[in-house]
């Protein structure tokens, strides 16, 4: 069972695999103590911090021979899996961050999707497909029916939220809106009674200054890597 074995951890150690075990229980595909989401919801995938070579296995009959699995903060893969690349990365955590609804956001949904693809394809904040959207609470700001900037939820490990797909449409940059809608978002992970998080790369330089004028904390540095059997 995934959750026998996060329960000997702090969740976010193991972000993906808490979040498979627990909020996102409903999305997640499962093989022993391994688990994933769908193709079409996110790359993430789970397994103990301290995999076994069955572990590895389960997690290889999981994805199959063409399917990519993004791990956070794994170690080495065995033999017989390629890295197809890593990111180091940072793991912000909630210090205070404002947080407050705002009036001009909206609440995104499946009808949606198709905008959010094309604003994510302009704007490349990070895995999004075509059922990420059900992972949790997604706003937008719309200016003439046009969807010009969003941010939503994603992993969910027990008493945290990650915000994610934070984004504005070039064209619209430097009004605050990825700011309006970060705090948006606090406000609605607060409301559920979570503390908010979020992970970004250490060279991401714009991001950083963005999320850290929201006063959180940089706590640890995880390397995140990519991996495909």
């Amino acid at each position: 069972m995934v959750g026998a074995v996060t329960s000997r951890r702090h969740p976010l150690d193991n972000p993906a695999l808490f979040s498979l075990a627990g909020a996102h229980a409903g999305l997640a595909e499962r093989r022993g103590r391994a688990a994933v989401y769908p193709p079409d919801v996110s790359p993430f995938a789970g397994i103990p911090a301290a995999p076994v070579a069955r572990d590895w296995a389960d997690l290889a009959a999981l994805v199959g021979p063409d399917r990519r699995a993004l791990l956070v903060g794994a170690p080495q893969p065995p033999d017989g899996w390629r890295v197809l690349g890593g990111l180091p990365g940072v793991q912000l955590v909630d210090d205070g961050a404002a947080g407050a609804a705002d009036p001009e956001a909206v609440r995104l949904g499946p009808a949606d999707v198709p905008e959010m693809l094309e604003l994510v394809a302009a704007t490349r904040p990070g895995p999004f497909r075509e059922r990420t959207v059900e992972m949790g609470t997604y706003l937008g700001i719309r200016r003439g029916g046009a969807l010009i900037a969003m941010a939503g939820q994603r992993l969910q490990p027990a008493g945290w939220v990650e915000i994610s797909a934070v984004c504005a449409d070039p064209a619209w940059r430097g009004q605050g809106l990825a700011s309006r809608l970060i705090r948006a978002i606090i406000a609605d992970i607060r409301d559920r009674g979570a503390r908010p998080m979020l992970h970004t790369g250490t060279d991401n330089d714009g991001a950083l200054r963005l999320y850290t004028r929201q006063r959180s904390t940089l706590p640890c540095q995880r390397s995140i890597r990519r991996v495909i059997r």
